[in-house]
């Protein structure tokens, strides 16, 4: 199946490096920044996870989880988890899924076979409480993701949810933002009573 922006997530029963887990009741009414990696014990996968323990404090402030996956065993992880944890300077505690079968990672397309045929390539998947995809990603496997962009990216939805807005190009927490041209200049009023810039009559930006 193709998993497209608005739709419900796939719920799935798994084991993973925490214990058994059905997904959607993980998940709770937290954001979910759900992740493949290729495979255990290699470069750019280990330093990926790392970085994603060392921003535990940052997605934690977002009401963000973490949840990885890779097609190797739960064993596997545990050990790999120690490696992550001395060569990368963390503390590596959100699950990693378990996928020995692919079931998840074929659910979730995240087997591309031009890139390889039984590990999944760096997909991203940002899921909101209410268990809808945001955002995906994907990168190839030879390329490590930007958390910069991933933080940058819940913050921007996380904004647009709060405050019926839209984010400009290269916007990040602080800049101005637009408001959308469904909403009119009458219900701009109450909405943004700080007023707007208006640049353009549908290009109207304004500090939040």
């Amino acid at each position: 199946m193709t998993i497209r922006l608005g739709q419900i997530a796939p719920d799935f029963n798994v084991e993973t490096t925490k214990g058994p887990m059905s997904f959607h009741q993980w998940a709770g009414d937290a954001w979910v920044f759900f992740f493949s990696h290729p495979a255990d014990f290699t470069p750019v996968c280990t330093t990926e996870m790392g970085r994603t323990a060392q921003l535990a404090e940052e997605f934690a402030a977002r009401n963000v989880k973490p949840l990885g996956l890779s097609t190797d065993s739960v064993a596997e992880h545990l050990k790999w988890i120690d490696d992550v944890n001395d060569t990368q300077s963390c503390d590596l505690q959100f699950p990693i899924v378990a996928d020995e079968d692919h079931k998840i990672a074929e659910l979730y397309e995240m087997i591309h076979p031009g890139e390889s045929e039984t590990a999944a390539v760096r997909s991203v998947f940002i899921i909101d409480p209410d268990k809808k995809v945001r955002l995906t990603m994907t990168y190839p496997m030879a390329v490590g993701r930007n958390f910069d962009e991933i933080l940058r990216a819940i913050d921007a939805l996380q904004t647009a949810d709060a405050n019926s807005c839209a984010l400009p190009a290269d916007w990040e927490k602080g800049d101005e933002v637009i408001i959308p041209p469904s909403i009119t200049n009458e219900q701009a009023k109450e909405m943004f009573p700080q007023g707007w810039d208006e640049l353009r009559p549908y290009l109207r930006l304004t500090k939040i």
